[in-house]
């Protein structure tokens, strides 16, 4: 089913990533994770990309695997960096083969070796372009709350976003973010900007100081002062961390979707129990519930 037509919908809406394991071990221990949320009801689940199309053929098997054997919707991530017309082309191809329906387009960053290549579609708008127009997939594209680190400015990212869903992009999904007043003020701001289409908060659940601090400065995301400090008190105490970053997102998911957040997209990490217990508390509270003044 075509995510646009879920998101306009479906309640509650819960989505989660997961990125290609490496070996069968990996997969099964992937497939595991899967079958665990699915008392959920997970909307869809999506598959991470490689920089420069590294991870292509696990991505697509990954992708076709799940279809196959869980039924659950399918969003294959692909990244146009370094990418050429028919390698792209021949991964459509396959995409389309195998009865994937909705494809996140990304621009993607460099490979880790340095080199500098961006391919025929050096922007993300010029990978949804030629989507829209050779392709019946229904197309994603990400967004910034707290604005791309390479935009010159917050109207600049904005300009880039109108451009992706004007060349066909007909969901977003936002890049982790800790602070939900961050998320509704960019969600007015693209609205002011004339971007109407479902704009899906994405959130991670903090399991590992060390490892969310990566994210954020690779991300640009920032921590609430209040949060930061919770952090820094437990920062000694792995399981302590765990129980704050847990706690913490479903309040986030919590007010996200009171406030009218079309769903909640989690950033798994492969592994479940986070996630799980999350979205068991959400169903529990009816958190999908707008408030009513």
């Amino acid at each position: 089913m075509d995510i646009a037509e879920q998101l306009a919908s479906r309640r509650p809406f819960f989505s989660f990533e997961f990125f290609p394991p490496k070996d069968d071990a990996g997969r099964e221990a992937l497939f595991a994770t899967i079958a665990s949320l699915e008392a959920l009801g997970p909307a869809f689940v999506s598959i991470t990309y490689g920089a420069g199309g590294s991870t292509r053929a696990r991505t697509v098997e990954l992708a076709k695997q799940i279809a196959e054997r869980t039924g659950i919707t399918v969003l294959a991530h692909v990244t146009a960096y370094g990418q050429s017309r028919p390698e792209l082309r021949a991964l459509f191809d396959e995409l389309s083969r195998a009865g994937i329906r909705n494809v996140l387009a990304l621009r993607g960053d460099p490979p880790r070796s340095g080199e500098v290549n961006a391919g025929e579609f050096p922007y993300a708008s010029d990978l949804i372009t030629y989507l829209a127009r050779s392709y019946d997939f229904c197309i994603g594209a990400a967004c910034y709350p707290e604005v791309h680190l390479e935009a010159a400015s917050p109207e600049a990212d904005l300009a880039y976003l109108a451009a992706k869903v004007a060349a066909g992009a007909r969901f977003l999904i936002t890049q982790l973010f800790f602070d939900n007043d961050k998320y509704f003020a960019f969600v007015e701001r693209a609205r002011a900007a004339g971007i109407n289409v479902p704009i899906l908060p994405g959130i991670m659940p903090i399991t590992n100081y060390d490892q969310i601090a990566r994210f954020t400065k690779m991300c640009g995301a920032t921590f609430p002062p209040k949060l930061i400090a919770e952090l820094e008190k437990q920062r000694e105490h792995p399981k302590a961390i765990e129980d704050l970053g847990v706690a913490y997102a479903a309040v986030q998911a919590m007010e996200l979707l009171r406030g009218g957040a079309p769903g909640v997209h989690f950033y798994t990490l492969n592994k479940s129990p986070a996630a799980r217990a999350i979205g068991s508390a959400l169903l529990a509270a009816s958190a999908w519930r707008p408030v009513f003044k």
